[in-house]
């Protein structure tokens, strides 16, 4: 039921009717599109021609190259010298107590000069219109940071058994009608892969620099904005931008499992996730074998698996992700958990999240 309230939700941005298009921001509404880049040369060439064919709002682009030492740079500099609302900027070496995204993206905050803040991974690929809907949905409904989830592609069986419960999470468990009538802290949720801010209000909160040593800025960077009292939102941007955000298996764990200690891997809060995921979505696969082999109800342990099914595939359906990957849902949920578990109790010696070539903490 939350789910589907979810999914209607998303379907009507506060302030304007449901199926209209996002309305356009006010004019010389400019629009930064700020790419935090490190080592990202086999992406950041289509998601620069993606950015810069950006139509209804003016726009800059500009590139933080945080030490990259591939041809990052050289990429962007070529592009930038036929276009001149591209730049590239340099990032400092990392300071203590950061991390560096937050810090590349603090660095893009200070150099850009629109009147909203699109911060978007390198992997990913904007519509044409994904700026303008962005900054007219914020308009429209008075918030200070507006995000969603981009188009996910998957390609492997890596990806297709693990990616999908980001919106999964997002849709089957936030109460979004209820995170747009409260401005609790903890309603707020965002995609770091695709985040639009309100200039004036992202430097008032601190912006990045306010979540300087956290790993998962899509949890940190909305709370920061709510616990300030401004509004935050989430859109359906499956038709705003797509991204593939690994290419295997083994990128997906070690890419999922750096920022899980703050999100589900918490003493308190997994073993809350472990019952409602693994008994609302795996339990009822156990049941159904269970009852084939000739112990339990199957009627009643089909209802359960079918109601989990239905459930997940009114998600992927709705964010136009992979059918294929509905009947592995299970398995999906199964491996969440395992990755969870796994980062809350590996040793303390090996709780130390590495990415990008950098070392962090974990947790």
């Amino acid at each position: 039921m939350l789910a589907l309230a979810n999914l209607l939700a998303l379907r009507k941005t506060p302030g304007r009717k449901s199926g209209e298009k996002p309305g356009m921001p006010a004019p010389g509404g400019l629009v930064s599109i700020l790419i935090p880049a490190r080592n990202e040369a086999g992406n950041i060439g289509p998601t620069l021609a993606a950015a810069l064919a950006s139509t209804g709002v003016p726009i800059e682009v500009i590139v933080a190259d945080d030490h990259s030492t591939d041809g990052t740079a050289t990429i962007v500099e070529e592009v930038a010298a036929r276009d001149p609302r591209l730049r590239l900027v340099q990032v400092p070496p990392l300071p203590s107590g950061w991390t560096g995204k937050n810090h590349a993206c603090h660095v893009l905050g200070q150099a850009a000069t629109g009147r909203h803040l699109l911060f978007i991974d390198a992997d990913v690929r904007l519509s044409p219109h994904g700026a303008a809907s962005l900054a007219g949905a914020a308009a429209a409904a008075g918030a200070a940071l507006v995000s969603g989830v981009p188009r996910q592609v998957t390609g492997s069986l890596g990806e297709r058994l693990t990616v999908p419960m980001i919106n999964f999470l997002l849709l089957g468990y936030l109460p979004i009608p209820l995170m747009r009538t409260l401005r609790d802290p903890a309603l707020g949720a965002a995609c770091g892969q695709l985040v639009l801010v309100e200039a004036d209000a992202y430097r008032r909160v601190g912006g990045h620099g306010a979540i300087r040593a956290s790993l998962h800025d899509g949890v940190r960077l909305p709370r920061i904005f709510r616990q300030a009292g401004l509004a935050t939102d989430l859109v359906a941007a499956a038709d705003l931008a797509t991204c593939r955000m690994y290419t295997d298996f083994r990128q997906c764990w070690a890419g999922f499992s750096k920022n899980a200690h703050e999100g589900l891997a918490t003493p308190r809060a997994l073993p809350v996730w472990t019952l409602l995921l693994g008994g609302g979505h795996v339990l009822p696969l156990v049941l159904v074998v269970a009852a084939l082999l000739g112990a339990g109800s199957l009627p009643v342990a089909g209802a359960a698996l079918a109601l989990s099914l239905f459930t997940r595939a009114a998600i992927t359906l709705a964010t136009r992700e992979d059918p294929w990957t509905i009947p592995l849902h299970p398995l999906t949920v199964a491996l969440a958990l395992a990755l969870q578990w796994n980062a809350l109790l590996r040793p303390a010696r090996a709780g130390v999240a590495t990415w990008k070539g950098r070392t962090y903490p974990a947790g």
